[in-house]
């Protein structure tokens, strides 16, 4: 049982560092970095017992992911095409046609650098194979850490919900993806009011260029309409950014109370990188997620990602430059051929 014992380590300080602060994109990677262990760590002890039993559950393992990644990839290209044809061509987009078509290059490549054992192309697939894993591998973490996130308790003893804006149709009329964040908001508003508090709900969003009013107007405006009691509502009308929404709308919290507690309100697909730009914004609350459009989530996903990817861009970075640096001294080193 002592191969267990780093896995039992590993789940301790996760455990820790979840109840310090559920919010840090760290605890996604121990949480992955911890399944990982624990299925070495498992294959590890059954090969002790059941050498062969453990090789074929290693190559149905490798099966398996080889399966995955050709359907995700196939399932990516679908889902660009549809994201194209529904939304348009925009870069965001366009995010998971451009992520299957990577897969489906590095699957290529592998494939006739294995058949041609030319020596510079296995290396350069070699490179571009462990450059995808550890993209891979984080994406999977966000993915996972993200979902666990969205099923943890969100305390109900708060001060006051705060809507998240995402642009306006026409200039003034909120789009389907704003008025689920609103619709739930205002759930989570009426579940903490039916507990005896009678918490404020602040929409926050300003004016873009393209927009006749600032987004928090109309957002006010779609809950007036639909019996939302007007007093209960406050505005934060100057924000253009995730980032500037969470800190203008917690200056307002914060002047109102020192002490408030939130809960920030989003899409699902957002929900937690936004608990990300809270913590480092100081915001004190954790978030919720809206429903989306499943066609919409993947690509909209993967924005998250990438956005998260270049948040911390310096250690993503240097993770890369090893790696492209040791396919370089492999290839100059140790020829193959």
């Amino acid at each position: 049982m002592l191969i267990y014992a780093p896995v039992a380590l590993l789940l301790l300080l996760l455990c820790a560092r979840v109840l310090g602060d559920r919010r840090r994109i760290g605890n996604a990677v121990l949480f992955g970095l911890l399944l990982v262990l624990a299925l070495a760590a498992w294959l590890i002890e059954l090969s002790r017992d059941h050498p062969v039993l453990a090789k074929h559950v290693a190559v149905a393992l490798v099966a398996l992911l080889a399966l995955g990644v050709v359907t995700l990839a196939c399932c990516l290209l679908a889902n660009g095409v549809v994201m194209v044809r529904k939304e348009g061509a925009s870069p965001g987009n366009l995010l998971s046609l451009l992520s299957g078509t990577a897969l489906v290059c590095v699957l290529s490549l592998l494939v006739t650098a294995a058949i041609t054992q030319q020596r510079t192309l296995l290396v350069v697939a070699a490179t571009a194979a462990a450059l995808s894993s550890y993209i891979g591998f984080l994406f999977l973490c966000y993915l996972v850490y993200a979902f666990v996130y969205g099923q943890l308790h969100i305390t109900r003893k708060a001060d006051y919900v705060v809507v998240l804006g995402s642009g306006l149709v026409g200039g003034a009329t909120p789009p389907p993806l704003l008025t689920s964040r609103l619709d739930r908001g205002r759930k989570v508003y009426e579940r903490i009011a039916a507990r005896g508090r009678r918490p404020v709900l602040l929409v926050s969003g300003g004016q873009g260029p393209d927009e006749g009013i600032p987004e928090s107007h109309a957002m006010a405006d779609y809950l007036v309409e639909r019996g939302f009691p007007a007093a209960a509502i406050e505005r934060e009308d100057r924000s253009t950014s995730t980032d500037e929404n969470l800190c203008f709308s917690a200056t307002i919290m914060e002047r109102a109370n020192p002490n408030y507690r939130c809960v920030i309100v989003t899409s699902n697909y957002h929900a937690f990188r936004a608990a990300v730009s809270a913590r480092r914004a100081g915001v004190r609350g954790h978030v919720v997620g809206a429903p989306t459009a499943a066609y919409f989530w993947p690509s909209a996903t993967i924005r998250e990602f990438v956005a998260l990817f270049v948040l911390y861009r310096r250690t993503n970075l240097a993770v890369c430059l090893i790696l492209l640096l040791g396919g370089f001294l492999v290839w100059w080193l140790r020829p193959l051929t």
